[in-house]
């Protein structure tokens, strides 16, 4: 601990060394006596997150917040405790980065895109919590090794897929790197082995290639009379596999292994730099970046040039001041970074409120999940280009955007109506890819339509968006009538029946308009038959590892009882409290429920709780009222339909009988929430199913 002060004292004097060593103390006791799957002491991992954003010299907030981040998911400590120690500042942190632990990223598209939405409502309230997040990753992925095996792959695919893509975006491109190469080491370990072996093969027979070139180009920067830092490193073994797997090409051919850096002292000399590097080598066509007239959203500022060097070599060098070069080493986070005790001022560090706001603008147009996730996955994975409207006009587009693309970006009818294109006075087809700095030029033609092909031929969530809506309105009526006999076919496949109310309780759920939405896209190859059925009749699955239900809750003191209240029957996944009674231990309620008005002016016997994260057993009752017809087989079909979503009936109790309608009370045992509306959605797409709620009676003794 005394390092860790140290060093922040090093980039920032008047830190807080006193509540920072608090915190320390407060962590390590409260994580007393936990341990990760290496067997070292559970709290040697909050530390060491602490550290990562140490070095990149950040706030004191960020830094206790890394210590204690676990505290409240993990130990008995509570929101309002860390508040109290800590400040506000840091309680809202530390429970940011709890609730964003909770987010399942990689699950089912429709669940992912609404933790997605959740995630960069996270990033747009504090961006710290994005980066003690992604601190948090790192450690665990340099730490994987201890974990099983499956749970290795699993940790890997969804660092390759969110973490290391989020980091990139927000330029922390030394992050990225490195956990894409461990998640590589764990997802296919021999591709990774081959090419390190190709590399020390490759130093063997060549010599230390980085001297050499470094050296070369300290020489002309000298004979230049050029102030400047000259520095090179071998490519990231991913980094490398990446471009052989987009090229197309085999190890031997790949070109530029390694890459250089150039640091100057001020914008003007990084075109001096140019200027030596371009004289001295015969410069690559096609591979000339300039990210200091046209910057990255996050940011990043540079220029890239790959250059013919010794021996013939491809190699890349980057140009960019002191100033950029820290912009591009800590990306957003450099609006966080101290330096003598107050936060540097950096030119290039963009407003994270800003860049946020420029990231989210365009998500919330989108009409569904999968038009928002396109957005997402193209804003967080896509390096930009910039071209050019005839006017000057800069347009941003993803790496590998078409004309269409480019047509759409500047508005939906130019696009409609687009017949040809001519990039840089040349007549070119509508697929082609667009390179920095073109300029581009649509031609348009009344009574023009968007073809079916165009699809595949753009990259942009906006163009996609735009054709489909176009197809979709003329071919309604054909898609309609095919989506039809599609969800009677996948239907069929698991035993049910395509009925209006099963197609609107889908349509409810996947939030589409109405069933004859839901038809036109299983119609048009947008949605599938198994997307329906998996919204309706999901295939409840539980993990051998179920958190015992005596140890359900979190919050309560050693050996203290507790007991479910019978009013309201919280379920885990619901957002709880305790009231204390006497003799009786603390009685567990929803967040929600009515008897809690009672007992508003009476704080202290309030226990601030919550549900332990993990697979909970299903032995939390729940009572459904349930009005059914009154047919033969219906209340057989409806016992049925909820054992085949795992739920066991406890009870079962007639309230009301009518002639047509029956009205029910079930009391189902259940996982969580989750599978509660699992229960009920699958009862509610039943047609003889009149209405389904939840059943809560204040006159039940808690």
């Amino acid at each position: 601990m005394d390092e860790l002060i140290e060093r922040i004292a090093t980039y920032n004097p008047k830190s807080n060394s006193k509540l920072i060593r608090a915190a320390f103390e407060y962590g390590a006791r409260m994580h007393f006596g936990q341990y990760r799957h290496s067997g070292d002491p559970y709290f040697t991992h909050p530390f060491e997150v602490a550290e990562v954003l140490a070095n990149m010299q950040l706030d004191d907030a960020t830094i206790i917040t890394a210590l204690l981040h676990d505290t409240i998911e993990d130990t008995g400590s509570t929101y309002t405790e860390v508040s109290d120690l800590f400040g506000r500042e840091v309680a809202e942190l530390v429970d940011g980065v709890t609730k964003l632990t909770n987010l399942q990223l990689s699950s089912s598209e429709t669940k992912q895109a609404e933790n997605f939405r959740k995630l960069f409502m996270a990033m747009s309230k504090d961006m710290r919590v994005i980066l003690v997040k992604l601190a948090d990753r790192l450690h665990n992925m340099r730490t994987i090794r201890a974990m099983r095996p499956d749970k290795q792959v699993q940790k890997s695919r969804e660092t390759m897929d969110i973490y290391a893509p989020l980091a990139g975006r927000m330029g922390m491109q030394w992050m990225r790197e490195e956990l894409e190469d461990m998640a590589f080491h764990v997802l296919n370990p021999d591709a990774r082995g081959s090419i390190m072996r190709r590399f020390l093969r490759l130093q063997k027979e060549s010599g230390d290639v980085i001297e050499k070139i470094t050296g070369d180009i300290r020489h002309e920067l000298a004979e230049a009379n050029i102030t400047a830092e000259a520095f090179g490193r071998a490519k990231k073994p991913y980094s490398i596999w990446r471009k052989m797997q987009e090229k197309d090409q085999s190890f031997s051919r790949l070109s530029d292994t390694y890459g250089f850096r150039v640091i100057t002292k001020n914008e003007a000399d990084c075109y001096r730099v140019l200027g030596v590097i371009h004289q001295r080598w015969r410069a690559v066509p096609g591979r000339f970046k300039d990210y200091i007239s046209q910057p990255k959203s996050n940011g990043y500022r540079s220029i890239h040039t790959t250059v013919s060097g010794r021996d013939g070599k491809r190699v890349e060098v980057q140009i960019r001041t002191r100033q950029m070069h820290e912009v591009a080493e800590a990306g957003v986070a450099a609006h966080w970074s101290y330096r003598d005790g107050v936060r540097v001022e950096n030119p290039f560090a963009v407003d994270p409120g800003k860049w946020i706001a420029a990231l989210t603008e365009r998500f919330e147009a989108a009409d569904d999940h999968s038009e928002f996730l396109e957005h997402v996955k193209l804003e967080m994975y896509s390096d930009q280009v910039f071209c050019f409207t005839p006017k000057g006009e800069v347009v941003k587009l993803p790496r590998g955007a078409t004309p269409l693309d480019f047509a759409y970006a500047i508005h939906t009818r130019i696009g409609d109506r687009c017949v040809g294109a001519k990039v840089d006075g040349i007549r070119v087809p509508l697929w082609t890819r667009l390179k920095n700095g073109q300029s581009v030029v649509i031609m348009t033609a009344e009574g023009q339509a968007p073809q079916a092909t165009w699809i595949d031929i753009v990259v942009t969530g906006r163009a996609k968006a735009a054709i489909r809506k176009s197809l979709r309105s003329e071919d309604r009526d054909r898609f309609v009538r095919l989506g039809r006999e599609l969800a009677r076919v996948a239907f069929e496949n698991v035993g049910r029946k395509a009925t209006d109310k099963a197609l609107m309780t889908a349509a409810k759920q996947l939030r589409l308009e109405d069933e004859l939405e839901l038809l036109a896209r299983l119609g048009s190859a947008e949605l599938q038959g198994r997307d329906v059925i998996n919204v309706l009749y999901p295939e409840a699955s539980i993990s051998e590892d179920v958190i015992d239900g005596a140890a359900a809750v979190v919050g309560l003191a050693p050996e203290q009882a507790f007991n479910r209240a019978s009013c309201c029957q919280p379920v885990p996944g619901e957002r709880i409290v305790g009231i204390a009674h006497r003799g009786k231990g603390v009685v567990v309620h929803a967040i929600d429920c009515d008897a809690l008005i009672a007992l508003e002016d009476d704080s202290s016997r309030w226990v601030d709780l919550h549900w332990h994260a993990g697979n909970h057993p299903a032995i939390h009752t729940v009572s459904l009222k349930v009005t059914i017809s009154n047919d033969a087989g219906v209340l057989g079909r409806i016992c049925t339909l909820i054992g085949e979503q795992k739920a066991n009936i406890s009870d079962l109790r007639f309230l009301d009988r009518k002639s047509d309608f029956y009205s029910v009370l079930v009391d189902v045992d259940l996982r969580d929430l989750e599978h509660l509306h699992a229960v009920m959605l699958v009862l509610e797409a039943d047609s003889d199913v009149a209405s389904i709620r939840r059943y809560r009676d204040l006159d039940r003794k808690p």
